[in-house]
Formats: C-alpha cells, sequence, structure tokens
C-alpha cells in the first residue's frame, strides 16, 4: 500500500475544524483502528463530494436555476462570472489539490478594484502567497512569467499581476475545467435543479 502524506498545512485545517478533530480523550487501544479513524474524518474534512458529487445542502442558502448552472458550460468566464459558480468550483478544484489557481485569480481581480495607496501591501502579500518560488501556494506559471511578475511586484500597479493571472486562467480554462463539466459534482447538481424545476 503506497505511503500517504500530510502536509502541516492540511493537518493544521484538519485540527482547525470542530467536526473533523479525531476522537479525544480515550486512547484507543489498536492503533490501526485510530489512524483509520483519523485518516476517514480527515478525508471527509478535504474531500467531502468525492462519492456523492457537492451537495446542494452546501449551497441550500443560494437560490440556483437550472438555466444558470447550464450557463457554466458556455465558458469559465460565465461560470466565474456566478458568486456560486465560483464556490463550487472552488470545491472541484480543492479536490484536485489545485484550489491555488482559482485562489490567485479571485486575489487579482480583488487586487484591481484596490485603491492606490494600498497596492504595495497587497502585491506583496500575493506574491509571497502565490508567487515567490517557495510559495505556500505556489501557482503553476513558467520561470519568465514568474520573474516578470515578481519585477511588477517591487513596483505595483493595477497590472501587476495580469500576465500571471491570464497564465493561470488559461491553465483553468484548458485543464480543470473541461474536467468539471464531467465531473458529478457539476452533473449532479444540474441534474438536481432540472428535476426540482420539472416538479
Amino acid at each position: 500500500m503506497p505511503g500517504l502524506f500530510f502536509s502541516h498545512n492540511n493537518m493544521t485545517d484538519l485540527n482547525a475544524k470542530d467536526d473533523c478533530k479525531p476522537a479525544e480523550g480515550k486512547i484507543h487501544k489498536k492503533k490501526q483502528k485510530a489512524f483509520g479513524t483519523d485518516l476517514k474524518n480527515y478525508l471527509k474534512c478535504m474531500v467531502p463530494h468525492l462519492e456523492s458529487g457537492i451537495k446542494s445542502s452546501n449551497y441550500r442558502n443560494v437560490m440556483l436555476s437550472a438555466e444558470e448552472v447550464m450557463q457554466w458550460s458556455q465558458s469559465l468566464e460565465k461560470l466565474l462570472a456566478s458568486q456560486s459558480g465560483q464556490g463550487i468550483f472552488r470545491e472541484f478544484l480543492r479536490s484536485e489539490f489545485s484550489e491555488e489557481n482559482i485562489e490567485f485569480w479571485l486575489a487579482c481581480e480583488d487586487y484591481k478594484k484596490t485603491k492606490s495607496d494600498r497596492l504595495h501591501g497587497k502585491a506583496e502579500r500575493i506574491y509571497d502567497e502565490f508567487v515567490r518560488a517557495d510559495a505556500i501556494k505556489q501557482i503553476n506559471i513558467d520561470y519568465h512569467t514568474r520573474e516578470a511578475t515578481a519585477k511588477r511586484a517591487q513596483d505595483p500597479t493595477h497590472t501587476s499581476f495580469d500576465e500571471a493571472q491570464r497564465t493561470v486562467f488559461i491553465l483553468m480554462e484548458r485543464d480543470s475545467y473541461p474536467r468539471f463539466l464531467k465531473s458529478k459534482a457539476y452533473l449532479n447538481l444540474l441534474n438536481q435543479l432540472q428535476i426540482n424545476n420539472s416538479k
């Protein structure tokens, strides 16, 4: 059986969620059982929708229509233009361990709306979190784009991250987005909304 490795950050996330904490107090007699329980709880927290797709209960407060969800299949732009679409696509990317792509894209969108006197602080944070070579949530961009973005971030303008954002968008559009449209998460949601509409 292949080994399983958990990053420090993911285990920190696990401990932060009350419903995902391993049983405390009594020590399990069988370490194997305890590990199995911990692993099961960890997987429930990290990828809750692998078997059943994203449950609509997560989005019960958001009124979604089948028409809106169908529009998401027209383009990644339409998907990302929807608040609900962003959330559901983000969950899908989390299941593929590539959530940093949408997080970076959203950070860039927010950055463009930032007042000029706050650009420097935000540029530094985005660079440290996503662009730097040893960043925690390093995005997959080529060396040239990384270097050019680093230079622009030192003397930031509203367009400092445009090239890197465009690269990440194309990566999502060509790679993750087609898989999302074929995923259980998307198809189950669309099917459920179509059934609800027909009642």
